[in-house]
This record gives structure tokens, C-alpha cells and sequence, in this order.
């Protein structure tokens, strides 16, 4: 287990097709926070040895929308430990994006990534 501050776990996720809400092929920015709750997960057990509970965003920042294609990264950044909360900082980037104006199947490696979502929230681990 790992309590250190700046300790961060990071995921990647394709975005599918399936998953577009709206026109463009957008998905909704609950997407990206449906990301933040699994890396959190993985924070918790690395840190904690326990999934923990989610208690809250504190700041949310939709800064660029999340396309389907999209191969999305997220991390999640301990930047505060208490007694039982734990304090994280969120962020995903698109690093590879879908381009089907060029083909079905096209896509392009984003360099430097496009940050698409900021969060911070709290995580609780068991007494």
C-alpha cells in the first residue's frame, strides 16, 4: 500500500461508437467522470488495500468534448491524505481520436494530448 502524496494511477479507455449520445458523435460528460470513478477505485486499493467510497467532486472542469473513437486516459493523483478521506486530483486527455471524415476506421495520435475533463473529489476508505 501506498499512502505517499503525488502517488497517481493512470487507465486508458477506446471510447466505442456505441457510447455517442449526441450529433458529432459527443458522449456525455458523465462519461468522463465514469472514468474518474475507476481509476479512483485503483487509487483506493493501491493505497488502501479497498476500493473505498466516493464521497464527492469538490471542482468539476468540462474543458473539450469526449468523442466516440477516442482512446481517453485517465489519472487519478492522491494529493491529500486524512485520518480516512483522501483527497484526488482528476484528469483526462484524449491521446488518440477517431477520424471518420477520413475512413471508418482513421484515427491520429494526438501530440500533446487534448485534456478534456479537470476534477477533484474525495475518496473514503473503511475504518
Amino acid at each position: 500500500m501506498n499512502l505517499t502524496e503525488g502517488f497517481s494511477v493512470t487507465h486508458k479507455r477506446y471510447v466505442p461508437y456505441a457510447h455517442a449520445h449526441y450529433g458529432g458523435n459527443l458522449v456525455d460528460g458523465a462519461y468522463g467522470l465514469g472514468v474518474f470513478g475507476d481509476v479512483a477505485t485503483e487509487l483506493s486499493i493501491r493505497t488502501d488495500g479497498d476500493e473505498g467510497l466516493f464521497a464527492g467532486y469538490s471542482s468539476v472542469e468540462f474543458l473539450a468534448p469526449i468523442r466516440a473513437g477516442d482512446v481517453l486516459e485517465a489519472t487519478a493523483t492522491l494529493v491529500r491524505t486524512g485520518t480516512r478521506s483522501r483527497e484526488v486530483e482528476f484528469e483526462a486527455r484524449v491521446v488518440c481520436r477517431g477520424e471518420p471524415e477520413r475512413g471508418a476506421s482513421a484515427a491520429t495520435v494526438l501530440d500533446p494530448p487534448l485534456v478534456v475533463t479537470r476534477a477533484r473529489g474525495t475518496v473514503v476508505a473503511p475504518a
